[in-house]
C-alpha cells in the first residue's frame, strides 16, 4: 500500500484501454509533438500538432506557436512566442511514423527567449567546428514518488547500509529499474544517442544512496559533437520525464535532492577535440594546458554551470562526496575529488579527454558546451563573454 500511494493516480488507469486506441491507422496523417525548455531553463513543455505527411527532414516541420505567459516567458498582452523546429527524433510513445521535435524559442521579435541558450551555442559551435568537438554529458538523476518521498525508501527508518546496492541486482537490492530500461530503450528508439554506463545506483562506497535518496540512477549521452550534445541531452530529458510520468514517479535532476550529509547529482562533461583525441595530445601539453586555461576562468564556469548562478552547486559542491570546493579550481590524474579529472587510461596513453566534474545535474548542456569552447579554442578569459555576431 506505501508503495501504490507514491505514484500518481494517472498511472494507474488501464493502460491496456489506451493501447486500444494507439493500435488505430492514422490514414497517413503524422502527429508531431514539439518539445521545449520552458522559462525556468529546467523544465521542458510539449504540444502536438498535425501533419499530412512524415517529415523526411527538420526543414518538413513548420514553424509553431505557443502562449508564452503560461510558461514563464512573456507577458499575458505579448505573450505569443514562435516554435522553431531544429532537431527531429522517432516517438517512441505513440511510435511511428510519428516524431518528437525539440525547438528554439523565439519573442515575438524574433529574438531568441531569455532560456534559448542554444542560440548563442549554436554560433560559438560553428565558429570551432574545424576543432571537431566531442562531448559526453553523465545525467545523474533521482527518483521520487509523487510525495517528493525517494522511491521506494521505508516510511518508517531507512534502508539498510552502503554495499549491495551499487550495481545491485534483486528486489531487496534495486528499485525502479523498470523505469530506467523503459528510458533507455525509448532513448534507443528515438534516436538519441545515450550510453548507460551504469544499470544501477552511482557512485559506490558512501551511504548516500541507501539513505538519503538510494534511488539515484545514472546516464550518458554521447559521444555527439558540437551543438548535437545538447539536443539530444535535452530530447533524453524530456523522454525520462515522459517514461516516468506513464510508471507515476517523478525524476528529479536537483544538485542536492536532500539536505544534510549526502551526495548530489551533478552532470559530469566529458570533452575532447580532434588534436586531444590524437596521440601525443597529453604529452604534448595539451591537456594540463587547457586544464590551466579552466582554472583561471573557474569563477565564470560556476556561474553558468547551474541556472542560477551557481547557488545550485554550492549545495553539492562542497569538497566532500567525490565533488570539488566550489571555491577552488583542482585537476589530477583519475581524481573524482578535483574539479577536472583526467582518467588513468588518458594518462597512460598520453592522448584523449578529460571529465569536467563541476556540472549540475540541473545545468542547460548548452551553456556548459559553450562555456569549454570558449575557454578552450577561443581563449576567452576573464567573466565576460565576446558577442561574435559583432565580428
Amino acid at each position: 500500500r506505501a508503495v501504490a500511494m507514491s505514484v500518481s493516480h494517472s498511472s494507474r488507469l488501464n493502460k491496456l484501454v489506451r493501447e486500444q486506441y494507439m493500435r488505430l491507422p492514422q490514414d497517413g496523417r503524422v502527429q508531431v509533438t514539439y518539445v521545449w525548455i520552458d522559462g525556468s531553463g529546467e523544465g521542458v513543455r510539449c504540444k502536438s500538432r498535425t501533419l499530412d505527411k512524415e517529415p523526411k527532414s527538420i526543414e518538413d516541420v513548420p514553424e509553431w506557436n505557443f502562449d508564452g505567459s503560461s510558461t514563464a516567458q512573456a507577458e499575458g498582452s505579448n505573450s505569443d512566442m514562435f516554435l522553431v523546429p531544429v532537431c527531429m527524433f522517432r516517438d517512441p510513445f505513440c511510435l511511428d511514423p510519428n516524431k518528437l521535435v525539440l525547438c528554439e524559442v523565439l519573442k515575438y521579435n524574433r529574438k531568441p527567449a531569455e532560456t534559448n541558450l542554444r542560440h548563442t551555442c549554436k554560433k560559438v559551435m560553428d565558429l570551432v567546428k574545424d576543432s571537431h568537438p566531442w562531448f559526453g554529458m553523465e545525467q545523474e538523476y533521482t527518483l521520487l514518488g509523487i510525495n517528493g518521498h525517494p522511491y521506494g525508501w521505508p516510511d518508517n527508518g531507512f534502508p539498510g547500509p552502503q554495499g549491495p546496492y551499487y550495481c545491485g541486482v534483486g528486489a531487496d537490492k534495486v528499485y525502479g529499474r523498470d523505469i530506467v530500461e523503459s528510458h533507455y530503450k525509448a532513448c534507443l528508439y528515438a534516436g538519441v544517442k545515450i550510453w548507460m554506463w551504469w544499470l544501477g545506483r552511482r557512485p559506490p562506497a558512501h551511504p548516500y544512496l541507501c539513505i538519503c535518496s538510494p534511488f539515484q540512477w545514472e546516464f550518458q549521452v554521447g559521444p555527439c559533437e558540437g551543438i548535437e550534445m545538447g539536443d539530444h541531452l535535452w530530447m533524453a530529458r524530456f523522454i525520462l520525464h515522459r517514461v516516468c510520468e506513464d510508471f507515476g514517479v517523478v525524476a528529479t535532476l536537483d544538485p542536492k535532492p536532500m539536505t544534510g550529509n549526502w551526495n548530489g547529482a551533478g552532470c559530469h562533461t566529458n570533452y575532447s577535440t580532434e588534436e586531444m583525441r590524437r596521440e601525443g595530445g597529453l604529452n604534448c601539453g595539451l591537456l594540463q594546458a587547457q586544464a590551466g586555461k579552466l582554472s583561471k576562468r573557474h569563477d565564470y564556469h560556476i556561474c553558468v554551470y547551474d541556472p542560477r548562478g551557481g547557488r545550485d552547486n554550492s549545495r553539492r559542491l562542497t569538497g566532500h562526496h567525490e565533488t570539488s570546493n566550489i571555491f577552488e579550481f583542482s585537476a589530477g590524474v583519475a581524481n573524482r575529488g578535483a574539479s577536472i579529472r583526467i582518467p588513468r587510461q588518458v594518462g597512460q596513453d598520453g592522448y584523449g579527454y578529460f571529465e569536467d566534474r563541476r556540472p549540475a545535474a540541473n545545468c542547460d548542456p548548452y551553456a556548459v558546451t559553450e562555456a569549454i569552447m570558449r575557454t578552450t579554442v577561443l581563449n576567452e578569459t576573464g567573466v565576460e563573454t565576446k558577442d561574435y555576431a559583432e565580428h
